[in-house]
């Protein structure tokens, strides 16, 4: 992204009623953020109906200041913009329509990673949540999985130790711009924190940590994994909005049982009764459930029909999973450049055709 890519579309996120979705959808059909504001007002409200105050917005000055500034602090800390339509926008969080619209990044993180699992939970983490976080990324540590979370008190900070005991990268998203680190006590992890993994975040210098920007930042730290853990939370826990947001993502949910008189496991027995979490024992569970090593040997065996004929989007489907092995059903979609919703329904036809197999954890391979 060239600095003056940048600068426009931090100029344009500045303009007030335009949100992600919006800023998106403006940049896509008009080729860049500059196109936005070189393009007439009168053609902008016959082509998307705005509304003349929005119109006004536009030509508002003060929103390139405020993007001047900004910029001026992103080359000075060397943060990495991470704009939606690059390949190194994580390629999960980009087939959801909130996702960002820009990444302000720092550390050495590899958001392409497959293996990619967030970690949630109460800030008030018992010795039962601790020895379960630790337990579960020391098995997973052979995998080699991105570890994602809030960088809070708890379950967040426990799980990016253990990460990082593990020499596995660990990514915390922060609700609040990359000038300063909340809680200040957690400051002193930040070195190897970025050593092996980093930082992400939505917001801005000018941003500080409150308490919408951590419901927000939540959507990121849903959308960027192959799958949400809940460790442990109270009935009505925030990491609770969190597993909600995976399931609409179409992610994988875990939670972690507990005693029905414990408080914070109310919230992960909860999930599991209601058919929104697996119920997650051990990392054996996960394992499976995500087909991480499945021995391919067992996978139930389907008869493959002789001269089938494949419908044209059918034929790119299977082409790219011949190619591919086998791959989960939202980077199917991405990569085929389709929706989700149709990329479901012609994985359908084609298994029934005979020419693919579903796999556990989402994925599918070519027969």
């Amino acid at each position: 992204m060239t600095t003056t890519e940048l600068f426009y579309t931090l100029a344009l996120l500045q303009v007030e009623g335009v949100g992600d979705i919006s800023a998106k959808k403006l940049i896509t059909q008009l080729g860049s953020a500059e196109n936005v504001f070189k393009t007439s007002r009168k053609e902008l409200k016959s082509m998307y109906r705005f509304k003349d105050k929005l119109i006004e917005r536009l030509s508002d000055e003060s929103v390139f200041e405020k993007a001047e500034k900004e910029l001026a602090f992103i080359q000075s800390q060397n943060i990495e913009a991470i704009f939606f339509k690059e390949p190194n926008y994580p390629g999960r969080l980009k087939h959801c329509s909130d996702g960002p619209t820009l990444l302000f990044q720092k550390g050495a993180t590899n958001l392409q990673q497959h293996r990619t699992l967030s970690i949630v939970g109460t800030r008030n983490i018992t010795n039962y949540g601790i020895d379960f976080t630790r337990n579960l990324i020391e098995t997973l540590q052979p995998l080699n999985p991105v570890i994602v979370s809030g960088f809070a008190y708890g379950v967040d900070i426990v799980a990016h130790q253990a990460a990082m005991d593990c020499n596995l990268q660990t990514v915390g998203v922060l609700a609040h711009g990359l000038n300063q680190i909340y809680p200040k006590s957690h400051k002193k992890y930040c070195s190897k924190m970025e050593a092996n993994g980093g930082f992400l975040t939505e917001f801005w210098s000018t941003s500080n940590p409150e308490r919408e920007n951590f419901v927000k930042r939540n959507r990121i730290v849903a959308g960027i994994s192959e799958a949400t853990i809940v460790i442990e939370s109270a009935e009505k826990g925030g990491s609770l909005i969190t597993a909600n947001l995976a399931n609409d993502y179409n992610r994988e949910v875990f939670a972690v049982p507990g005693r029905t008189s414990d408080k914070y496991s109310q919230g992960c027995n909860l999930l599991i009764k209601t058919q929104r979490a697996h119920l997650l024992s051990s990392a054996e569970d996960l394992i499976y459930h995500l087909n991480w090593n499945i021995n391919e040997s067992e996978v139930k065996s389907v008869q493959k029909q002789l001269f089938v004929e494949l419908e044209p989007e059918e034929q790119k489907v299977y082409d790219f999973l011949v190619q591919r092995g086998k791959e989960v059903l939202d980077l199917i979609a991405i990569e085929c450049q389709l929706p989700v919703h149709k990329i479901s329904t012609l994985l359908l036809q084609m298994e029934l055709k005979g020419v693919i197999r579903p796999l556990p954890g989402k994925q599918f391979e070519a027969i």
